[in-house]
C-alpha cells in the first residue's frame, strides 16, 4: 500500500514540475505533507528535511554569495570586463571569470551581477548581447560542479548519500572532473557555439532600443485618432511587428470583435518598443500618469529592469504592491518569454526573468539598484564599491573554503562561522542575510527531501533499480551509469534540478546496492546530470535569466544546448569511472 501511495504521489508531483501550475517550493511542501498524512513516512521523516545539512549549507551559502554581491566584490572582478574591446578576448576573460567565481558563489548571484556588466559593455562596444548572455549561463553552470558547495544539487546529493549509505564528497572532490567538464564547454562556447549563437541586434542602435519586444498598455485620450475604429483598424499599415491584442474597457477586455474604441479605453499593444511608440504617436495615444504625484517637472529616465530568482516581486502585482508609489516610477511596458498578457499591465502577476520598461526620475535609479529583487539593465552607471567592506566579505569566503578544504572544520561548520563572522564584523546587517536567502530554494529542499526517504523505504526505489538492472544489468554498471545520467538529464530539461536529483539519487543507490558497486560514480553521475541543463529556458534560472535579457527564442536554447549536453553525456559515462572506479 505504502508504495503505491508513494508512486501516486510520485505522480503528481512530477505533473506539477512540469506544468509549472503551482510553484516548486509549494509542490515540494504538498508532498511532505502529503506523505506524512497518509502515513508513508513518520513526521521526523517528514521533517528531516530542515535539519539536513544540504539545507543549512545552502541558507549559508546564500548568505555568504549575498555578502559580496551587496558589498561589491563581485562588481570589481566584474569591472575587468569593461576594459577589454576585442570580442573574442572579452568572450574569453568573461568565461574564465564565470567559471572562477561559479564554483564557490551561487551560479544565479553570479549572472546576476555579470549580467548588467555585459549588457554595458556590448553597448559600448556595439556587439550584440545574444552572443555572450547563453554562454554566461551555461558556464555558470559547467563551473557549479567543480566543488561541493558551487550548486545546491551537489549538497543535496551528498547530504542524500551520507543519510542513506554514508557516502559523500569532499570540498573538492569534484574538481578534477569538472575542471573537465569547464574545459568541456568552454571549448564548445569559443567555437562551434560561438557560431552557433544568434545576432540578435545591439542595444540602443535603430535595430533594438530595448531588450526583445514589450506588451504596453496605452490610454486613448479624447483627442485620440483611434476613437472609432476596430481592434484591427489601430496599427498604421507603415508600423510593422506591432500588434494590438485587447481593447480594455473598465479594465475588462472587450469580447466583440466589431467593437470600435471609445476614449478612455486602454489598448495593450505588442510588438518592438519602436514599434510601439509609432503606433502611440500615429493614434495620438499616451502612456496611463498612475499617480498625479509622479508628474513632476524633474528629468525622467526610461530603464530596464528585470524580475530576479527569489525576487519578492514574483507572484505580485504592480497594483498590489503599489509600485508607482513605492519606486516614484511608472512601468511602461512588460516583457516576458510568453507575451500573453490580456489584462491590465498593474494586474499581471510577475514571473522570474520578467523584464520591466520602467518611466522613473534620475533619483529613484539608485533605489531600484538597490532592491534585491530587481537587476537593473538598462543604465550604465556602475554600482558603488566599497573596497574594505568587498574585501573583507571576500576574505571571509576565502577563510570559510580554506578552513572546510583543510579539514579544521566540517563544511557546514565552517560556512555558519563565515555567516557569524559577517554579522559580528557588520559586513552585513541581520535583515540583508535574511533577504540573501532564497528562501523557496530552502522549502524545496526541506519538503523534497522526505520524497526521497520515501521512495527507499516503500521500496519504490528498488522496483526502479530493478527495471534498470534487467534490461541493462547484462551490460555491467557502465550501462547502469549511463542510465542514470540520462534519466536525471531528461528529467531536469522540464522540472527542477534539485527535485530531479531528489527523486534519481535513490534509484542509483539502488542500482550501485544491486550490482554490488560502489554508490559514488551513481551519484556523481546524478549531480552532474542535474547542475548542467542546457537545452531549455526554463531548465535552470540562470537560462530564464538571460533568456529575456538577450531576446532569444526558444530555438536558440534547443540549438546551443542539445550538443553540448550530448558532449557532457559522452564525457560522464566515459570519464565518471576513471575519476571514481566501480
Amino acid at each position: 500500500m505504502a508504495l503505491w501511495l508513494t508512486l501516486a504521489i510520485l505522480a503528481g508531483a512530477i505533473a506539477l514540475f512540469v506544468t509549472e501550475k503551482l510553484r516548486v517550493d509549494v509542490v515540494a511542501l504538498l508532498v511532505m505533507t502529503a506523505l506524512m498524512v497518509s502515513g508513508v513516512i513518520t513526521v521526523p521523516e517528514a521533517l528531516s528535511g530542515f535539519s539536513s545539512q544540504a539545507t543549512v549549507m545552502v541558507a549559508a551559502m546564500f548568505v555568504l554569495s549575498g555578502a559580496l554581491q551587496r558589498n561589491g566584490a563581485l562588481v570589481a572582478v566584474g569591472e575587468v570586463l569593461s576594459r577589454i574591446r576585442w570580442q573574442w578576448l572579452f568572450l574569453l576573460v568573461m568565461l574564465v571569470l564565470v567559471a572562477g567565481l561559479a564554483a564557490f558563489v551561487n551560479n544565479t548571484a553570479t549572472v546576476a551581477v555579470f549580467l548588467p556588466l555585459v549588457l554595458a559593455a556590448s553597448t559600448a562596444n556595439r556587439w550584440a548581447p545574444s552572443k555572450f548572455l547563453i554562454p554566461l549561463s551555461y558556464m555558470s553552470q559547467a563551473a557549479g560542479v567543480c566543488t561541493l558547495v558551487g550548486t545546491s544539487t551537489n549538497l543535496l546529493v551528498d547530504a542524500m548519500g551520507r543519510e542513506a549509505v554514508g557516502v559523500g564528497f569532499t570540498l573538492f572532490e569534484f574538481a578534477p572532473l569538472g575542471i573537465v567538464f569547464v574545459g568541456i564547454c568552454m571549448a564548445y562556447l569559443l567555437t562551434v557555439g560561438h557560431w552557433l549563437l544568434p545576432e540578435r541586434g545591439v542595444p540602443g542602435s535603430e535595430e533594438t532600443e530595448h531588450v526583445g519586444r514589450y506588451v504596453a498598455e496605452l490610454l486613448v485620450p479624447e483627442d485620440s485618432e483611434a476613437i472609432g475604429l476596430r481592434r484591427d483598424q489601430l496599427v498604421p499599415g507603415s508600423v510593422e511587428d506591432a500588434v494590438v491584442l485587447e481593447i480594455l474597457r473598465r479594465r475588462r477586455p472587450l469580447t466583440d470583435p466589431d467593437a470600435v474604441v471609445q476614449a478612455g479605453d486602454r489598448l495593450l499593444v505588442r510588438g518592438e518598443w519602436r514599434a510601439i511608440g509609432a503606433v502611440r504617436k500615429a493614434r495620438r495615444l499616451r502612456f496611463d500618469h498612475v499617480a498625479g504625484e509622479l508628474d513632476d517637472d524633474v528629468e525622467r529616465v526610461q530603464v530596464e529592469a528585470m524580475v530576479s530568482p527569489g525576487s519578492h516581486l514574483i507572484g505580485n502585482t504592480l497594483a498590489g504592491m503599489r509600485f508607482a508609489h513605492m519606486y516614484r516610477a511608472r512601468v511602461h511596458g512588460i516583457h516576458r518569454r510568453l507575451l500573453d498578457i490580456r489584462q491590465p499591465l498593474d494586474q499581471v502577476q510577475l514571473s522570474l526573468g520578467d523584464v520591466l520598461l520602467i518611466d522613473a526620475p534620475e533619483t529613484a535609479i539608485e533605489d531600484l539598484r538597490a532592491d534585491k529583487g530587481m537587476i537593473v539593465l538598462g543604465t550604465r552607471k556602475e554600482a558603488k564599491v566599497d573596497v574594505r567592506r568587498a574585501s573583507l566579505s571576500a576574505l571571509v569566503m576565502a577563510a570559510t573554503i580554506a578552513v572546510a578544504a583543510l579539514g579544521w572544520l566540517s563544511i557546514v561548520q565552517a560556512a555558519l562561522v563565515g555567516c557569524a563572522a559577517l554579522l559580528v564584523f557588520r559586513l552585513m546587517e541581520p535583515d540583508e542575510a535574511y533577504r540573501a536567502i532564497d528562501w523557496r530554494v530552502i522549502l524545496l529542499l526541506a519538503g523534497i527531501i522526505p520524497l526521497g526517504v520515501a521512495l527507499q523505504k516503500s521500496g519504490g526505489a528498488a522496483l526502479a533499480a530493478d527495471f534498470i538492472i534487467s534490461n541493462l544489468g547484462q551490460f555491467g554498471p557502465l550501462a547502469a551509469l549511463a542510465a542514470v545520467y540520462l534519466i536525471t538529464a531528461v528529467a531536469t530539461e522540464f522540472m527542477s534540478n534539485n527535485a530531479s536529483a531528489v527523486l534519481v539519487v535513490p534509484i542509483a543507490l539502488a542500482a550501485a546496492e544491486s550490482l554490488g558497486v560502489d554508490p559514488k560514480p551513481m551519484l556523481v553521475a546524478v549531480a552532474f546530470a542535474a547542475s548542467t541543463s542546457f537545452a531549455t529556458p526554463i531548465s535552470y534560472q540562470t537560462n530564464t535569466m538571460v533568456f529575456t535579457a538577450g531576446g532569444y527564442r526558444f530555438s536558440d536554447f534547443v540549438r546551443l544546448g542539445i550538443p553540448l549536453n550530448i558532449l557532457f553525456c559522452t564525457a560522464a559515462i566515459v570519464l565518471i569511472p576513471r575519476y571514481f572506479p566501480f
